[in-house]
């Protein structure tokens, strides 16, 4: 029996009385899945991934975390106890520490254990040959695959990405999407991706939810979903 690892049930939320930015939103995600939250800017897909990571309270409805309800009129799970990685377009490495130390940071045990989960992961990105290096000192694809190692280091039950490839060019973007996607796949990750590039969803995605206005427009998988792209941005049909 598939296992759901995130629930929402109809979310809603409002940053003050005369906008409401999502309109009750639901959604399962299951072990293991990458789903894509797709859509045009401001339709409030930024939104419901802050509120999943616990960096917004909702105005209505709930998220649940593997049985665990972290925000509903009630309850609020901060950020750090919601066990979710996140990966943010603008990488926020931090500039001061080495690449490796980057990746080890918030790792608990012994130096040895996290010195070798670390390595592990950055060379599963193929970024362990700048260990020692500062983030100033590689390029953006690469910091981007160090921002991506050091979310998936605690292991944790659900990786959220706001935005992950905007940044990157075009073939850039398209090669680490599909090594990203295997590196999910190869160690049963869970991710949300939030973009509005339709690309992003039919290439990394199990399942992708579009939403336009705070409201669901479309739901299922990439390949039954119909676009419009104008300059390689999303546009609901």
């Amino acid at each position: 029996m598939t296992e759901i690892i995130l629930e929402i049930k109809n979310l809603r939320h409002s940053f003050n009385t005369d906008m409401e930015v999502l309109k009750g939103i639901n959604l399962n995600v299951s072990r293991g899945e990458i789903v894509s939250i797709l859509g045009p800017s401001g339709c409030g897909k930024t939104t419901l991934l802050r509120i999943i990571a616990g960096l917004e309270n909702q105005s209505g409805g709930t998220v649940n975390i593997s049985d665990t309800i972290v925000s509903d009129s009630k309850n609020f799970v901060p950020t750090e106890k919601r066990d979710i990685g996140l990966v943010v377009q603008e990488r926020a490495l931090f500039p001061h520490l080495t690449i490796i130390k980057n990746v080890e940071f918030g790792l608990k045990g012994r130096r040895d254990e996290k010195y070798k989960t670390a390595l592990n992961l950055l060379k599963l990105f193929k970024v362990d040959v700048y260990a020692n290096n500062y983030p100033h000192e590689i390029s953006s694809g690469e910091q981007q695959r160090v921002a991506m190692a050091r979310a998936m280091a605690p292991n944790p039950k659900i990786l959220l990405m706001d935005e992950p490839f905007g940044a990157l060019d075009h073939a850039l973007k398209s090669e680490l999407r599909d090594e990203t996607k295997k590196i999910f796949k190869d160690n049963g990750t869970t991710a949300i991706i939030v973009s509005h590039d339709f690309e992003d969803a039919i290439s990394m995605s199990d399942h992708v939810l579009i939403i336009d206005d705070g409201l669901v427009a479309q739901e299922g998988p990439a390949k039954d979903l119909i676009p419009i792209t104008r300059n390689n941005s999303f546009k609901i049909a």
